[in-house]
């Protein structure tokens, strides 16, 4: 269920035919989760949002006014998630971007979904569509996301919660939607997002925690054998949390909840993180 469309501060669901969002993709977005009419981790997506607009050289908007505008669109909610997509705005038909852009902001807020996830985790499998290497967007949530779009097309069984996703040159890197993580002897390890995937927030949490429990974590790359002989695999986002994973298809089975993933579980679903 959609809430409130904000454009610009101004109820709509309209944008000009011009804007450089829908004719080249050439902006960023956040999609956070609300809690009590707030935005969880406001400030982690504002300085994930400052950097892309940094390394894009696209003004992004004064983190107090999208707050204002993220609690409007919540009115009447309270709870469920706010998308927040940041774009250079209209101009020109050129690839070249224009001097002094006049930035289009959009807020949408939605009801929360209900969560179905199985007590011994969902089932994901390896997806064929491969992500390009570019490191000067690797990390970002820009609006670029066909690769996502053609990953997800791949299955319709609805048993299937999510798809993993690998480099052209065969490193898993995330899924369609999520951070991966896998634990092996103890040892946490996640993908090293170096030149494709998204740094997600929840991603960042769930590192920031795993410092606070002393549990021993290496970010390096990860390629399909080390899933095999994972002891347990999650998948982290800001909307889903952590999610134990129970199955990756053709790869194996996994106990889920595993130790790690559910004292993550249990501190990242605390009020306020």
């Amino acid at each position: 269920m959609i809430g409130r469309r904000l454009v610009n501060g101004v109820e709509s669901s309209a944008i000009s035919v011009d804007d450089r969002g829908l004719q080249y993709g050439d902006g960023l977005f956040e999609t956070m989760a609300a809690m009590n009419g707030r935005v969880r981790n406001f400030e982690r997506h504002m300085e994930r949002l400052a950097e892309g607009g940094r390394r894009l050289g696209l003004p992004v908007p004064d983190p107090n006014l999208i707050a204002a505008e993220c609690e409007r669109a919540l009115v009447g909610l309270g709870a469920g998630s706010v998308k927040l997509m940041v774009t250079r705005g209209p101009g020109p038909r050129t690839y070249r971007p224009p001097a002094e852009p006049a930035v289009t902001r959009i807020v949408v807020s939605s009801a929360p979904k209900p969560r179905n996830d199985p007590d011994d985790g969902i089932v994901v499998r390896l997806c064929d569509t491969p992500l390009g290497l570019n490191p000067r967007l690797a990390g970002l949530k820009h609006l670029n996301r066909l690769e996502q779009v053609l990953a997800c097309a791949e299955w319709d069984d609805p048993t299937i919660a999510e798809g993993l996703m690998s480099a052209v040159d065969g490193r898993i890197v995330c899924a369609t939607a999520a951070n991966v993580f896998l634990v092996r002897d103890g040892q946490l390890v996640t993908p090293d997002i170096r030149d494709c995937g998204v740094a997600g927030v929840m991603r960042g949490i769930v590192l920031a925690a795993a410092r606070e429990f002393a549990i021993a974590t290496q970010v390096r790359d990860v390629v399909p054998a080390d899933l095999a002989a994972a002891d347990e695999v999650f998948l982290t986002n800001a909307i889903t949390g952590v999610r134990p994973v129970g199955e990756i298809l053709g790869v194996r089975r996994y106990a889920a909840p595993g130790e790690v993933a559910r004292a993550l579980l249990e501190r990242t679903t605390r009020a306020g993180v």
